[in-house]
């Protein structure tokens, strides 16, 4: 059962360290495109989102999917990415990809922060 009272604090929560890795990324160069990109729920399939869908300076879309925790226990934010997230993931991006005419080479990167700590890790998986 969620705590529903706890809801808009990790919505804060996540729109913060969405801002931070935003932040990170455009350090880097990278040019935001859309932010929070949602596929709705179908019949037979979940939905997905994507936090951050970015251009880098070769042309590469770059999807990108932010976790925030507040330390490393338990394998940390990046180890929080279980196989039904990743399958998500790669539905929205394929959605998303269905409204270009021509796709450019993508990427899946994550940011990762852990009690402050930022790490971004390109390429964290393929396309599937």
């Amino acid at each position: 059962m969620v705590d529903k009272a706890s809801a808009p604090v990790s919505k804060q929560l996540g729109d913060a360290a969405e801002a931070l890795a935003l932040a990170h990324l455009q350090g880097h160069g990278l040019r935001l495109v859309e932010r929070n990109y949602r596929v709705a729920r179908g019949p037979s399939a979940r939905g997905g989102e994507i936090d951050l869908i970015l251009r880098d300076r070769d042309g590469t879309l770059v999807f990108v999917e932010v976790r925030s925790r507040s330390g490393s226990a338990h394998g940390g934010a990046a180890a929080s990415i279980g196989a039904a997230k990743l399958a998500r993931l790669r539905r929205a991006a394929q959605h998303y990809l269905l409204r270009l005419g021509t796709p450019p080479p993508c990427r899946f990167d994550v940011v990762a922060i852990d009690g402050g700590r930022i790490e971004w890790i390109q390429a964290a998986f393929d396309g599937g």
